[in-house]
C-alpha cells in the first residue's frame, strides 16, 4: 500500500476529530461516575425517608439519627463508585453493549451491601436499622439500572451520529471477518468504525464486502499508528502466528491495543470458556452453556411462574380466540406442532390453529418449493382468516405457555425448529439444542419472519452465549412493541 494512499484514508477518516472524541469519552465516564454517585445518594435518602417518615407495618419503631445517617451515606457513596469500578463498570470497552452491565450493577450493590452488614457485626456499636439496608438495597439496584439504562439511549444517539465510537482494524478479510464488518456496521448502537482489514491473500484496495483491505501484516504497525487503531479483531488466526509474530514490535502494539478474537472455532464447540488448572497447567475448559447453576434455577422459577401468571390472566381471551377459530373454519382449535427440544428429544408445541384442515391441498409448486427453502410463505394460502390476525399479532403462539409450564420450553430463548428444519443450522444445530427454546427471543425482536436461517442462527447463538437474567428481561421487553408493529409477522 503506498504512502499517498495512507495518507488519504487517514485524513477521510479524520485524526484531529479522533482526538476531540478521546476527550468526549473521557466526558462520558465522568458524567457516568456522577450521575451513579446521584443516584445513589438518592436511593439512599429515599430508603432513609420511606423507613423513617412512612409508618408502614413491616417497619418495627427505630431511632431517626439523621446526623449519623448523613455521615453514613457520606462515607458509602465514594465505597460504592469504588466497588463499582472494582466490577469494571467505568471500563469503556465494557459499557454500553449488552445487559452485562446491568449484571454488574446488581452485583456490585448485593456486595457493597453485604460489605455494610458484616461492619455492623463487627463493630457493635454501628446500628443500622434493617429496613433501611433493605430499601437501600432494592432502590440502589433499581434506580441505577434506570438511570444507566436512560443515559445508554444518549450514548446510542450519540453513535447513530457518529460519536463515541471506537476505530476498529479487522485481522483476516476471511468470510467470518466480512460477516463480523457486516454485523457491526449495520448495528449502529455498537459504535464501531470498521476502519479496514489487514490481508496477505488478496490484493490491497481490494473492497471485501463494505470494507477493504488496507495492507498486508508487513503494513501491521505502520496502519495501527497512521490510522489511531483502538481496536484489533482477528478473524484469522494464522496471521497472527505465521506472519505478525516475526514483525519487531508488533506483539508489543497488541498488547497496548484491545484485542478481540472472532467466535470461529469457539462458536462450533462451546458457549463458554474457563481457565482451569490441572497440574499446575492451565487448560481451557470448554462449557456446554453458560445457563448453569443459579441462572438455570432463576430462568426455571421465572418460566414456571411467569407461565402460571400468564395463562390465568389469558383465559378469557383463550376463550374469544377458540370460538373465533370454530366460527372461522371447521378443525380444531389447537395445532401440535412437533419441535426439536433439548437433547434432540421432540415434543408438541401448542398453538392455535390458523390454517385450514386441507391447507396443504391450496399450494402450488412454486409455493411448495419456497416453503421448502425458506420455511414461511409470505402470501400463504393455508392461513385462515383469523389465523391472519393470529399471527400478525402472535397470539396464535400463547398456547406454548402450557409449554413453558411443562418444563419444554422457556418464556425467552432460541426460536425452535423442526426435524425438517435441522440441515438449515448446520454445525451449531447442537449448540441450539442445548438450551429450551422461548415463546419469545432475539429473533422476535429483529425481524421475526422476515429473518433467513443465517441470521437466525446468529441472533440465537449470540443469545446462548451471552444469556442474563438482563438480557431475559431486555428482550421480553423490547417484544411488547415488536409485537404491536407487527413487522415480519406473517
Amino acid at each position: 500500500m503506498s504512502i499517498s494512499s495512507v495518507e488519504l484514508t487517514t485524513t477521510a477518516y479524520g485524526r484531529s476529530d479522533h482526538r476531540a472524541i478521546d476527550y468526549q469519552k473521557i466526558a462520558l465516564i465522568g458524567a457516568l461516575i456522577l450521575g451513579d454517585a446521584l443516584v445513589v445518594t438518592a436511593s439512599f435518602v429515599l430508603a432513609y425517608i420511606m423507613r423513617f417518615f412512612t409508618n408502614l407495618p413491616v417497619f418495627v419503631e427505630g431511632a431517626m439519627q439523621p446526623e449519623f445517617y448523613s455521615i453514613l451515606i457520606a462515607m458509602l457513596v465514594p465505597c460504592w463508585i469504588g466497588i463499582f469500578a472494582m466490577h469494571g463498570l467505568y471500563q469503556r470497552t465494557a459499557l454500553f453493549n449488552g445487559t452485562h452491565e446491568y449484571n454488574q450493577v446488581f452485583n456490585a450493590t448485593s456486595k457493597g451491601m453485604l460489605f455494610v452488614v458484616i461492619l455492623t457485626f463487627l463493630i457493635p456499636d454501628i446500628v443500622i436499622a434493617r429496613g433501611w439496608l433493605v430499601m437501600s438495597w432494592i432502590l440502589t439496584v433499581t434506580l441505577t439500572i434506570a438511570w444507566r439504562f436512560s443515559f445508554r439511549r444518549v450514548v446510542y444517539h450519540l453513535r447513530a451520529k457518529g460519536h463515541l465510537t471506537e476505530r476498529i482494524l479487522i485481522i483476516g478479510a476471511t468470510d467470518e471477518g466480512r460477516a463480523i464488518t457486516e454485523q457491526l456496521s449495520a448495528e449502529h448502537r455498537a459504535g464501531a468504525n470498521i476502519v479496514g482489514f489487514i490481508d496477505d491473500r488478496l490484493p490491497v484496495g481490494s473492497e471485501v464486502g463494505i470494507g477493504r483491505v488496507l495492507g498486508t501484516t508487513g503494513d501491521f504497525i505502520r496502519l495501527v499508528n497512521e490510522l489511531d487503531i483502538e481496536t484489533i479483531i482477528i478473524a484469522d488466526t494464522n496471521l497472527i502466528r505465521e506472519r505478525l509474530i516475526v514483525l519487531d514490535g508488533a506483539m508489543d502494539l497488541l498488547n497496548r491495543l484491545e484485542v478481540r478474537l472472532a467466535p470461529g472455532l469457539f462458536d462450533l464447540l462451546t458457549i463458554g470458556v474457563q481457565v482451569r488448572e490441572q497440574g499446575a497447567v492451565p487448560l481451557l475448559s470448554l462449557n456446554k452453556t453458560r445457563i448453569t447453576g443459579i441462572h438455570a434455577i432463576s430462568k426455571l422459577l421465572i418460566d414456571r411462574i411467569g407461565a402460571l401468571i400468564g395463562l390465568i390472566l389469558l383465559a378469557p381471551l383463550f376463550l374469544i380466540v377458540a370460538i373465533a377459530i370454530r366460527l372461522d373454519s371447521p378443525g380444531n382449535i389447537f395445532h401440535r406442532r412437533r419441535v426439536m427440544g433439548v437433547g434432540y428429544r421432540q415434543f408438541d408445541a401448542f398453538k392455535f390453529r390458523t390454517m385450514y384442515e386441507d391447507g396443504d391441498r391450496r399450494l402450488t409448486p412454486a409455493q411448495r418449493e419456497e416453503l421448502a427453502q425458506k420455511g414461511k410463505l409470505k402470501d400463504d394460502p393455508r392461513i385462515t382468516r383469523v389465523g391472519k390476525f393470529l399471527r400478525r399479532t402472535s397470539i396464535d403462539e400463547l398456547p406454548q405457555l402450557i409449554n413453558v409450564l411443562l418444563g419444554q420450553m422457556s418464556l425467552v430463548g432460541p426460536r425452535m425448529i423442526t426435524a425438517a428444519e435441522m440441515h438449515h443450522f448446520g454445525r451449531w444445530q447442537h449448540n441450539l439444542l442445548m438450551v429450551r427454546p422461548g415463546l419469545t427471543g432475539l429473533w422476535q425482536i429483529s425481524g421475526r419472519s422476515n429473518l433467513g436461517y443465517a441470521d437466525r442462527v446468529r441472533l440465537d447463538m449470540h443469545y446462548i452465549r451471552n444469556y442474563s437474567i438482563w438480557l431475559d428481561l431486555l428482550i421480553i421487553y423490547r417484544t411488547i412493541p415488536a409485537l404491536l408493529k407487527g413487522e415480519g409477522a406473517y
